[in-house]
């Protein structure tokens, strides 16, 4: 899966960073093309003749180095590499990237590089499990950055614990991995909605939900880093996507979201409808700001209902599509997802709960639960929406290949 792929192997000052000409080598072997960058620390345990020797082609360290190829390295580089990997990745370079920091040409670059990224932390198991650095993996992960987990083994400060880089070798099959599944959905095209729906009421007022969408755009994002080509049908959201295969649509209503649903889903694979749809919308909508009067106390809204996206979608499936909802529920939640699935003809439900602490609206993690038409359930545990997203397609891909 490395022949021909094009990847930065981007060195930070770790004493493992020893180790990195062998998997530049390892890479090479396999077929793969590899450019190097490198903190000045690193350099002081690996030289830039070795790693210019094993990959074939200068090191990058210096920002403004005149030697350069390009007057903005960063970005062409960025362009050129189809994945990047940081081994080992110190405390320091993982602070850097959590918080958007660009203050050299490793960091600029990790912040250029709008692929996939694979971080394997190499440090004392005390640095490792400080609350800090933890938070900072996290952060990285909800933004899809794939963190390797570190070894438990001898350090080289002479303790043993959690902290060692992995074996070039395991990085190197990592990133193999990587690719075949960032390959897996080749030639397949996706239908995703994400987000709220704002129903007008007048000029200036909506009936809305507190959907932020960032389940959806997960789900997009994953779908797309596999190799699919993804509309996503988007509410009103301050999200943004990033991969190219993402081909955005904005509506606010629900009607506009219908419209634009029912328009793609013929012509994809699957739909995943993730988006906090308002069932009903105001009968009658005002042209103008509707003002208070004076002596009255209440507003009586008449409501209609919007159209089903889920249901309509759900009769109109062809044998070679599937199609997945969403479920909010707050009582009877597993039995009422199932009958959910039943009556809108769904080929799985992803099931969440108001009464999960940290999941739902809002938060950047989720907790769901997964039921498919054949009856099976499977349970998750708290996690990033990345990585939910990730469980989601990955039940997917599954129903795929049946």
């Amino acid at each position: 899966m490395l022949q021909g792929k094009k990847i930065i192997v981007a060195i930070t000052g770790g004493i493992a960073a020893y180790k990195i000409p062998q998997l530049i080598r390892l890479l090479v072997k396999n077929g793969a093309e590899v450019k190097t960058v490198a903190t000045k620390n690193a350099l002081q345990f690996v030289t830039p003749l070795t790693l210019e020797t094993v990959s074939g082609h200068e090191v990058y360290c210096d920002t403004f180095a005149p030697k350069n190829e390009f007057s903005t390295q960063h970005i062409a580089l960025a362009d050129w590499a189809d994945l990047m990997v940081v081994a080992p990745a110190t405390a320091n370079i993982i602070g850097k990237f959590a918080s958007g920091i660009a203050d050299d040409a490793l960091s600029t670059l990790l912040l250029a590089f709008g692929k996939q990224v694979v971080v394997c932390p190499a440090m004392n198991t005390n640095m490792y499990q400080n609350a800090v650095v933890q938070g900072n993996i996290g952060k990285l992960k909800a933004l899809s950055v794939d963190i390797m987990s570190p070894a438990d083994g001898e350090l080289a400060c002479g303790a043993s614990g959690v902290g060692r880089m992995p074996e070039p070798e395991q990085i190197a099959e990592h990133i193999a991995g990587v690719f075949t599944k960032n390959n897996s959905l080749d030639g397949k095209t996706f239908l995703v909605t994400a987000g709220p729906t704002y129903e007008r009421i007048d000029s200036v007022r909506f009936v809305g939900n507190f959907s932020t969408g960032k389940m959806g755009f997960a789900v997009a994002e994953e779908l797309a880093r596999r190799g699919a080509k993804v509309h996503l049908v988007a509410g009103p959201t301050s999200l943004s996507e990033k991969h190219l295969n993402i081909n955005r649509i904005d509506v606010e209503s629900a009607r506009e979201m219908y419209a634009a649903s029912i328009e793609k889903f013929p012509h994809c694979d699957a739909a995943i409808l993730s988006a906090a749809v308002a069932d009903y919308r105001p009968k009658v909508v005002a042209d103008h700001k509707i003002k208070k009067t004076a002596g009255t106390e209440t507003l009586d809204l008449h409501l209609v209902q919007n159209p089903d996206i889920l249901a309509t979608l759900g009769s109109r499936k062809t044998q070679r599509q599937l199609l997945v909802g969403f479920a909010l529920e707050t009582d009877n939640e597993l039995e009422n997802a199932k009958g959910k699935l039943q009556r809108k003809n769904l080929d799985m439900i992803v099931l969440n709960s108001l009464h999960d602490a940290g999941a739902g609206f809002g938060h950047d993690t989720n907790k769901v639960t997964l039921i498919t038409a054949d009856g099976t359930v499977s349970q998750g545990t708290l996690k990033s929406k990345a990585a939910v997203a990730q469980d989601v397609v990955d039940k997917l891909e599954t129903l795929m290949q049946r």
